[in-house]
Order: C-alpha cells, then structure tokens, then sequence
C-alpha cells in the first residue's frame, strides 16, 4: 500500500473537522507560524491534536511508509493495554481508513494511531541538555531503573527501547511511547518486526527473538550508561553520539576490546555500579536476564547535595515574611530574598540567603548590590532595569535566570562563576555598557537573546562544549570585533549575530549540522564554512542538497531564485538594502517567516503558483514595495506579513485565503482599496490599522471574526463604512476599546 507524504497529510490535518472520521472532533494544534505541531520519524508523522471540549491533548500518528502486519499487531497492542493504568505506558487506539488524504495514492482512506499527548522532552534530548549534572543524572538512572523493574514485571515489552523512545515529563517522570515493535503475549510465536536499534540491541538478536525478555539487554544497557554519566560525566563528552549513550553496537561484539568497558572499569568503587554491570554481562552473555531481574534491582533514591529552591514566592512565603533594616522582604527561614523594596545606593545581601526570588529588584535604584556565596539561584528579572554598575556572581550560583540583568545599562563588569550551569533568555540583553565577559566552562547552551543589544561588548569567550548558539544570541552587538565559535557546537539559531556591524569575520566548525532561519542577517562580513552539511557559493547559504536558501549574503540589485530551491528560509534575505528585483522561480513552495524583512529596495514582487506558504512577517518594512502578486493558493495571510509596507498600493488577496493576521498590513499608508476574498472567516487584530489612505474595502459576509483595533486610524474611510463595521463587529474594530 502506497502512503502520502507529510506535506500532503499536513494539509488533510489543517482541515482536521472535514478529513477525520470518528475522530472529527480533534482540532490540530498550531505552532509558532500556524502549522500543525509534528514531528516526523521514518515510517511516521506524529501531529499534537486537541480536543476543544475537554482540552485534552493527543498524539495522532500518520504513516508514511507500509509494514507488514500492522494493523493486527496494534489492534493487540490496543487490546493489552487498554487495562493497563501506568503512567510509563500510554493508552493505542488504532482506527483503520480514519483520515482522507487528497494525494497521489490509489487509496484516499488511511489508518491513524491515536495515543495520549506526552508533554515533556525526550530522554536523548534530556541527557544532552543535562548530562553534567551529577545529581540529575543519578535521578535519571533511579527512575529508569523503576521503570524497567516495572515494565519487567509484565507480560510485554516495547521492542525498542532507547533514549529517543522515552519522554522524560515535566516533574521528571518516564514514559515509554512509539509501540512499533511491541510484544503482547497474543504474537507468542510470531517474527519480530523490529530487531531494535543496533546501539541498544544485542549483536545476535534476530526476529526470532520476540518474547517479554526482548528489552532486556537494552534496559541493561543503558542503566549503565545512566549510571556512569552520573559518576563521570566527561565520559559521556569522550564517547557519547547523538544517537546513543555510551556503548556502540561494535563494544557489544567484544567487550574485550571496548575503551568504554576500560573507562568504566576505572570506576568500580561504586556499589550500584558493580550491580548494574553484572547484569549488563549477564544479558550480554544471555541476550536476557532470564536469571536476574530488574525487579530485584532500583537502587537507592539519590540524595541532592545542593537544594534548588524556587525562585517564585508562594502566598505562605509572602505572609510570613519579614523585613531588614533596608525594607527588604525576606522569607522567614532566610533562604529566600523576596523582594528589595525601594532603596537605593548600596545593599548587602544577607549571608545564608539562597534564592534571589524573581523580580526581587526590579526597577530599584541600587547600583552596587553584594551577592553573598551561600547563593544558589538568581530569578527572572531579577535585576531587570537596576543601575548597576558592577556584579559578581558567587561561586555557588548555578543558575541565572531569563532577563535576570536585562537593561542593566550601567554595568560594565561581570564576573560569572564556574559554577553557573544555566543561563536563560535574555539574561544580559540591553547590557548596553558591558564590554567583555567570560562565559563558565559548564555552559552548554547560549540562550535566546541572552546579549542582544549590548552594543559595548567587544569581546566574549565562548567555552569549549557549547552545544548550540540560540536565535538573537548576540543581535545587535555592532562593537563586537571578532568571535571564535568553538568546535563543539551543532547548532545555530535565528539572527544570532544580526547587525554585528564590527565583526570582520565568522567561522563556522565543521561540527555544525542544524541552522533555524538565518544567523546572518544584516551582517556583511567575511564568512567561512567548515561545515559539510550545507553549501556556500558566491555569497549564498543553502541546505546540503541545495533545496533551501538560508542566507542571501550578496551585494545584487537584481537576482534570480535557482529552480532546484523549493524554499525560502526564515530571514533568509532579511535587511538586502540593496536588492530591488527578485523572481522566485516555479517550483518554490514555501517563504519563510521575515524572509524579505528589510529589504527597502524590493519595489515588486510576483510569487507563483507553487507558492502554499508565506510566513508571518515576510515582507515586512519593505518600504518601497508597490505592488504585490500572490498567484499561489495560500490559506492565510499571517502576522505582519506586509506589516510597514508604507508605498504598497495594489495587492490582490487569493480567493484560497481564510485567514488575515494581526498587524497583517499595518501601516500600509498608499494602500487605497482592498478586496477580501468570500472565503475569509477571520480578521485580527491591527490587521489594517494605520493604513490612512484605504477608502473602500469590501468584507464579505463570511467574515465572523474581526479583531481589536483592525482598521483603527483608517482616516479616509467613510463613515457609512466604519458604522457598518462597528454594527457588524463593534467598536473595538475601530479603536481601542478592549474589555
């Protein structure tokens, strides 16, 4: 049987109430640029749907590729489960010919998988945010040996067990999820449709092994793991991948000559380590624990040498607290600084505190502020807008939190301890006199925003072992000369050195795989790329296979779209002062959020046919665009699409269109006359505001839903046209008049 593709399940899923069966009741939920929220494997797309009156989330899983027996072996596992309350396992429903799929297959009815919506994160993802802390990786180890106590208990097993196949919950607690190759005793003496994945598989299991002990060298194999990283988290650093812990499938063939099994050895102090290799021999040697279980083994509850208190306050905090000779609140027990009152000048904050609570001195008027070393944690906004002119940062803080010195425009030195594992959001932004800083060598992540828009900084030391750069990391740093991105990271985000008008050059390690929308913007400097995973030639950026543009860096008037790119990155040719003309060829199907944002030169465009998508912001302040043709069949006009498009006067809305954004075209000034589309159903909010030439404009009675302020300061309307749309919508269609 031959299966769609995801974009073509992704259109059945945006009219979900239409294309699902039984389940027409699941509405998808959206992301950020108004799509469906997915994620893909390679047999399946897994869409986030939710039921609008219970509010309840679920996980609906669509094929993409056959395999063999699947609807009997899942109407079993739907059967095993069904009694099962557990919160490691989740409840299948399998429902044949469920969701119609307008594609190019012979069938037009295809089979879901409806499951449980698991919030949280996987397990793969949450060893690399978290490997190198001791205490939350013990913990780690603790739970997964409860859970495979647990799961050995039963009378199935998941067939595939891995970190990418468990969610780690938001209170840290274990689910197993992707059922694919699960064993119930209804396939006693059927071949296995999995054989695992080969670095949590022993070497010589085959599909004849299929029975309740599958799992059992998997689950072996990574308490190990678990326990090790716990112990020695550099070894992870030394032999851990993407896709695996600390063993591959070449140690598992001879332990004899494993480096891991060495290192490991190193470490046989530890009693529940020796335990946990004993059974890992044991399910080498037997390819199970048929003699030895994980129900005579989970090992002791670690204890938390440093206690990580909240740094919100509770309404028990706050009556019992009480206050110092400053007026500052503190909670009764000392650990908690709750809030700094409105002094000013010098404070000292009192030894034994532990916790700066969020927006504890926000917007006083303290410039120097001591930080005792019993500290552990700072909050959000914590200094948010203080003048400060300096700080230290004690050598027991181990986390900053988001916007904790935002707008600290006065300070000019920080000195952050190595101790600091955590920096969130925005932690430094607006820091606009700091010059330099010396990033903690146990960063792993730097945050979103965490110093855009300090535009002092000259220099900052970037640690061996920092994974990803995040979006606007350092947007607007226009003193910051050069920068030296460390071999270790993976990723890059959006903007993250947009406008760095003092940066010469950029580097960008070979080790980098993963880029979201463009780093580059409104930067003109000299860029080298190590990286194999992409291509750069003559001063633009694709993917590896050359289908997506990700960064337009040349100095052109005039250019034209290769017809191998299919799509237009997020901010790809953000802020091109100098490009007036550009044809996107047939064949592109998507245009990025904020792809022309920026370029005040563009004063046409024709986007074709094949166009499906344009992301909110696209043509965004593109002052001297006049005219714009969409000829593609897009459903939505999004968020700021031609927000400031101040000389735009003609543009022709498809009759595809269902949906205009907020701010969609405000401040589009020349704009004189609009015709919205019959099948449009909603307006937002600001989505004409401020268009001061717009005189007449048609809404269609489709229109049910208009928002706030949508055509306020529209002043060449007659009047006949606003009473008819505050009749239809009410005022605050017209003007501010929000409840």
């Amino acid at each position: 049987m031959q299966y769609p593709l995801i974009s073509e399940y992704v259109r059945a899923i945006q009219d979900a109430n239409s294309n699902l069966d039984k389940l027409a009741h699941l509405e998808p939920v959206l992301d950020d640029h108004g799509e469906p929220y997915r994620s893909s494997g390679a047999f399946a797309v897994v869409f986030k749907m939710k039921d609008e009156q219970t509010g309840k989330c679920y996980a609906l899983k669509c094929f993409t590729e056959e395999q063999e027996g699947r609807a009997e072996a899942y109407c079993q596992i739907a059967d095993e489960l069904e009694f099962v309350d557990s919160s490691y396992i989740t409840s299948v429903k399998y429902l044949d010919k469920e969701i119609f799929v307008d594609s190019s297959c012979e069938e037009d009815e295809f089979p879901v998988l409806l499951m449980d919506w698991i919030d949280g994160e996987t397990m793969e993802t949450y060893i690399a945010e978290n490997y190198q802390d001791n205490y939350g990786m013990a913990m780690l180890c603790y739970r997964f040996c409860k859970m495979a106590a647990w799961l050995r208990s039963q009378p199935f097993a998941h067939g595939d067990i891995k970190p990418d196949n468990i969610m780690v919950r938001p209170d840290g607690n274990l689910t197993l999820v992707d059922y694919d190759g699960m064993f119930v005793p209804a396939m006693k003496g059927q071949k296995s449709p999995t054989i695992g994945t080969k670095d949590f598989s022993h070497p010589l299991r085959t599909i004849d092994d299929f029975d309740e002990t599958i799992d059992d060298f998997a689950l072996a194999s990574i308490a190990l793991s678990l326990k090790v990283i716990s112990l020695k988290p550099s070894l992870f650093d030394e032999y851990g991948a993407a896709d695996r812990l600390l063993f591959s499938a070449d140690d598992y063939c001879d332990l004899s000559k494993s480096k891991v099994m060495a290192a490991l050895l190193e470490q046989m102090n530890n009693e529940e380590l020796t335990t946990l290799l004993s059974m890992f021999l044991l399910a080498n040697a037997k390819k199970n624990l048929a003699l030895c279980s994980f129900r005579l083994f989970v090992g002791k509850k670690p204890e938390n040498k440093i206690e990580l208190l909240s740094t919100e306050v509770t309404n028990e905090e706050l009556s019992t607290a009480v206050r110092d000779d400053f007026r500052c609140l503190y909670s009764r027990d000392g650990r908690k600084l709750i809030n700094a009152g409105r002094c000013c000048g010098k404070y000292i904050i009192k030894s034994g505190t532990m916790i700066i609570c969020n927006r504890a001195f926000e917007h006083t008027q303290f410039w120097s502020v001591f930080l005792p070393e019993s500290l552990t944690m700072i909050g959000e906004c914590a200094f948010n807008g203080v003048p400060l002119k300096s700080i230290v940062i004690p050598s027991n803080v181990v986390y900053i939190g988001k916007d904790a010195f935002n707008r600290c425009k006065s300070l000019s030195s920080i000195v952050i301890s190595n101790s600091v594992v955590g920096i969130e959001n925005g932690a430094f932004r607006y820091c606009c006199s700091l010059e330099e800083i010396i990033l903690p060598n146990k960063i792993k992540f730097i945050t979103k925003s965490v110093f855009s828009g300090c535009r002092s900084l000259r220099r900052i030391m970037i640690p061996d072992g920092v994974l990803s750069i995040d979006d606007f990391a350092f947007a607007e740093c226009n003193s910051l000369a050069n920068i030296n991105i460390p071999a270790s990271v993976t990723g890059l985000g959006n903007g993250v050195f947009r406008r760095c008008s003092s940066l010469e050059s950029i580097a960008v390690p070979s080790g980098v795989r993963l880029m979201t929308g463009n780093p580059f913007a409104g930067w003109n400097g000299q860029l080298q790329f190590l990286s194999s995973n992409f291509v750069y030639e003559d001063g633009v950026l694709y993917n590896k296979n050359k289908t997506k543009i990700i960064s337009f860096r040349k100095r052109v008037k005039k250019y034209v779209i290769p017809e191998c790119v299919t799509c237009i990155g997020d901010g790809a040719f953000m802020y091109c002062n100098i490009l007036s003309s550009v044809i996107i060829s047939e064949g592109v199907i998507c245009i990025g959020a904020n792809a022309f944002c920026g370029c005040n030169s563009l004063s046409s465009i024709v986007i074709p046919e094949s166009v499906v998508k344009i992301g909110a912001g696209a043509f965004r302040r593109c002052w001297a665009l006049q005219s714009i043709d969409i000829l593609g069949e897009i459903d939505r006009i999004d968020n700021g699409t031609f927000s400031g498009c101040s000389s735009l006067k003609n543009v022709v809305i498809p009759n595809s269109v269902k949906y205009i954004g907020i701010n969609a075209f405000w401040g589009c000034n020349s704009l004189s006359k609009v015709v919205i589309p019959e099948n449009v159903t909603s307006i937002g909010d600001f989505a004409f505001s401020n268009c001061g030439s717009l005189s007449g404009i048609n809404i269609p009675d489709s229109v049910t839903s208009v928002g706030g302020c949508a055509f306020m300061s529209c002043w060449s309307l007659p009047s006949s046209k606003e009473e008819e749309i505050i009749s239809r919508f009410g005022e605050r269609a017209m003007k501010e008049t929000f409840d």
